[in-house]
């Protein structure tokens, strides 16, 4: 039995890999701000056959964040598994985020990776055992209009863990670090982020639900030594497309951009904005956004990406066969 920490543990991506985690039988830390959706994934846990421990704690700060992973390790035990996720943004030009909330985002959506990992890799090193995986984005490789708080904390935690990696590498540590780059994903931050777009925020589809985002987590957590997993055909293509051709995808983005973060709903002016405070501090959202309709529940993709080396192998068999019948020929 494992003993597992996941940031952003209320809502979303995080409630999720909670959930899975707790089903392979995982003792399952669950750290968040917000405490009915807290209470709420500390249930769910508990129902899926897990043990579930939630603290309160803010990620930006990162003596809350060591004193948790003490309390962690004083009731659960040796923390083999941390996973980073919490974060918050804005939705907005980059003209219109004032600059406290473009601080405000990145301590919280990279400088909490930051708190988290040092908080996990203090622990784990003495050990010489232990993962951390980052829940990362598409977007820490391409950024994209009305996102530039959150397409930088993303670069950011691209570019940290990167260095982390290649440190534990010189070391030959047995504690790894990996990376899982997420698509659009159907969770209630659309519904919660700030925003100053005219009309309701939501993901660039296709969009994924939360399972096939906890799936790739889990799977990464299990196999740790490969540097980063993608997840979703749009984060292929959009990481392929910005290797090969980036100056036309600014201007795809300049003409598409916009229009595809936003529904044809008004925004409304009265909705919660979790920047500065929990959304969920009174009521739970759960895993799921508002976006069930039209969420894809599988990712082919991802199961490539978890395969590669079985496909690497299929395409030279393949290919193999075809230069043996060429030469008969």
């Amino acid at each position: 039995m494992a003993i597992s920490v996941v940031t952003g543990a209320s809502a979303g991506i995080g409630r999720a890999v909670a959930r899975a985690l707790a089903a392979r039988g995982d003792s399952v830390a669950l750290l968040a701000r917000g405490g009915e959706g807290l209470a709420a994934a500390a249930e769910e846990v508990r129902r899926a056959g897990g043990t579930a421990l939630p603290i309160e704690v803010d990620v930006a700060d990162f003596d809350a964040v060591d004193a948790a992973a003490d309390r962690i390790e004083r009731e659960l035990g040796p923390i083999d598994l941390w996973v980073n996720n919490a974060f918050s943004s804005v939705f907005a030009p980059f003209a219109e985020i004032k600059v406290d909330e473009f601080a405000r985002t990145t301590e919280v959506a990279y400088l909490g990776y930051v708190h988290g990992t040092k908080a996990a890799l203090s622990r784990m090193l003495p050990r010489d055992r232990g993962v951390v995986v980052q829940v990362g984005s598409a977007l820490a490789y391409r950024g994209i209009p009305l996102q530039s708080a959150y397409c930088g904390a993303k670069h950011a935690v691209q570019g940290f863990t990167e260095s982390v990696r290649v440190e534990l590498l010189h070391d030959k540590s047995n504690v790894h670090v990996t990376m899982v780059q997420m698509p659009a994903v159907n969770t209630p931050q659309f519904r919660w982020v700030l925003s100053r777009l005219p009309r309701e925020a939501q993901p660039v589809p296709p969009i994924y639900q939360p399972e096939v985002a906890a799936r790739a987590v889990v799977y990464a957590a299990e196999h740790p030594r490969r540097r980063e997993y993608w997840v979703g055909g749009s984060t292929m293509l959009t990481l392929a497309a910005n290797a090969v051709a980036p100056g036309l995808l600014d201007r795809y983005l300049a003409w598409q951009g916009y229009g595809s973060q936003q529904t044809g709903e008004p925004r409304d002016p009265d909705a919660p904005a979790n920047l500065w405070a929990p959304a969920d501090e009174d009521r739970d959202a759960g895993a799921h956004g508002v976006f069930d309709d039209s969420a894809k529940s599988r990712s082919p993709q991802l199961w490539a990406s978890q395969h590669h080396g079985t496909l690497a192998m299929l395409a030279g068999g393949l290919f193999t066969a075809w230069a043996v019948r060429a030469l008969r020929r």
